[in-house]
């Protein structure tokens, strides 16, 4: 049977015969010391390639749960039933390329999108595994599966990183996260905090005002929505906060309490500044663009992302699911029950529709060359569909990336018949992390330093050649 993958961007047929041929260790018609050496230079292309700092702002599609990529970006139809699942696989806009069937408009995106088949770690819990994904560096103990609560030992999240590593605009901060903070169970998780970076480069969490939410809990635990209190506008805000600095006489010699008041301080100014509020307010969109990103929190979320990224903000994380993933019940990816139809019916739609919507809109605004988009989640599901459910699954999984000088029509990577292992170059959260890094054009030997001093390289992994 004769098959066809994209590698770098163009089509290589390949048969069993060819798969064993050539020298007998023969990888898609290769040698392997052809083999070995396109690896090598197509590392050295994304160190020097011209996607380097092409993108000026970063905006992450975090999949809380875990996306199957077995029913989305890696559809295996020729597998077992039992592998394959219920869903059908659908062409996209790059012939020999198929995504699962309820991806019809990221379908027709595949020009713009560069989709990686062979990511892996082997942390099988939801909190380390997010961790790892979401900060670029391994959790501590990765192959225990429990999960991890904040402490100030924990490296940063990725858009705290980039707040100590980049100025945002016009006093905007340095990233924001929507609509939720990411728990488990009622307990806020190691990964989605500014670690021992500090308060003051945590991410702002701001809900828009407008969309349908998700089902399931989504707790705020502590976590600032930036929105004005009924009965409170902007004056009695300003009023309030002139009075609390008279009467607030906390000793500022202690690093905590200077991050805090720092971290206050950015809060009020969100509520209180003409510009943030403006940024902040999707009512000034017209009714059509809302129409085209969804009227679901997912697509409002993703819509207020654009307008922050335009305004100044470096890195906008969008949380594409009901924040508490509460014993896996509610509109979130860990669906251990119903895969399918929470799949098809609350999860995909709304995740396609204002993805979709947001590539077009970046395009159309001339952003979409300087601004990186990522789609990422923490693993994928266990080949084996488990009953109705699926388990969870970090030894192949798929993510994906567009604009930010990212070239678009490619598969980087594939995994084995049942989706189970990568087959070629693999990578993982290592390589994301410095594939973003490489994108915004920060120096992938940099440091930061951590809550006793010591300086902490920023990356332990290499791009992937993407790029342009």
């Amino acid at each position: 049977m004769n098959r066809s993958i994209s590698l770098h961007g163009r089509q290589a047929p390949w048969t069993r015969r060819r798969w064993l041929g050539g020298c007998g260790v023969g990888l898609l018609g290769l040698s392997l010391p052809s083999y070995l050496a396109l690896r090598s230079q197509a590392t050295e292309r994304a160190a020097t390639g011209t996607g380097f700092g092409r993108a000026r702002a970063c905006i992450v599609l975090y999949c809380w749960g875990g996306v199957s990529h077995l029913d989305t970006w890696d559809p295996k139809p020729h597998a077992p039933a039992e592998v394959r699942g219920e869903f059908q696989t659908i062409a996209t806009a790059v012939p020999g390329i198929r995504f699962g069937e309820h991806l019809p408009r990221l379908a027709r995106q595949m020009k713009r999108l560069a989709v990686v088949r062979s990511v892996h770690h082997h942390c099988t819990g939801h909190g380390k595994a997010m961790y790892w994904n979401r900060t670029g560096h391994a959790p501590p103990q990765p192959e225990v599966a429990a999960n991890l609560p904040p402490s100030v030992n924990d490296w940063p999240t990725l858009g705290a990183q980039l707040a100590r590593l980049r100025q945002a605009r016009r006093g905007l901060p340095g990233t924001v996260q929507l609509p939720y903070p990411l728990v488990d169970n009622g307990t806020l998780q190691a990964g989605d905090t500014a670690g021992w970076l500090g308060s003051a480069y945590a991410p702002l969490v701001v809900r828009p005002n407008r969309g349908k939410p998700y089902g399931g809990i989504s707790r705020d635990l502590g976590s600032m929505v930036f929105r004005l209190a009924d009965g409170v506008d902007a004056g009695r805000l300003s009023a309030r906060r002139d009075l609390s600095r008279r009467l607030d006489h906390l000793p500022a010699d202690n690093a905590g309490v200077r991050d805090w008041i720092r971290f206050q301080e950015q809060a009020a100014d969100l509520l209180t500044n003409p510009h943030i509020q403006r940024t902040l307010d999707l009512e000034r969109e017209p009714p059509s663009v809302h129409d085209r990103y969804g009227e679901h929190l997912c697509g409002q979320s993703l819509l207020l992302a654009r307008r922050l990224v335009e305004a100044g903000v470096p890195l906008v994380t969008v949380v594409c699911a009901a924040g508490d993933l509460n014993g896996s019940v509610g509109d979130h990816w860990d669906t251990h029950g119903d895969n399918f139809n929470r799949l098809k019916n609350a999860l995909l739609p709304p995740l396609e529709q204002g993805s979709s919507a947001l590539l077009d809109d970046l395009a159309d605004r001339g952003l979409l060359d300087t601004t990186l988009v990522v789609w990422l989640t923490e693993f994928g599901r266990t080949p084996r569909i488990m009953g109705t459910g699926r388990d969870h699954y970090p030894f192949c999984y798929s993510v994906a990336f567009a604009g930010g000088g990212i070239r678009g029509g490619q598969v980087y990577g594939r995994s084995d018949s049942q989706g189970a292992r990568p087959l070629d170059f693999p990578c993982g959260p290592g390589d994301l992390h410095a594939t973003i890094l490489h994108a915004l054009g920060i120096p992938l030997d940099s440091t930061l330093t951590d809550v006793q001093g010591r300086p902490q390289a920023l990356c332990d992994g290499k791009p992937l050649p993407l790029f342009s």
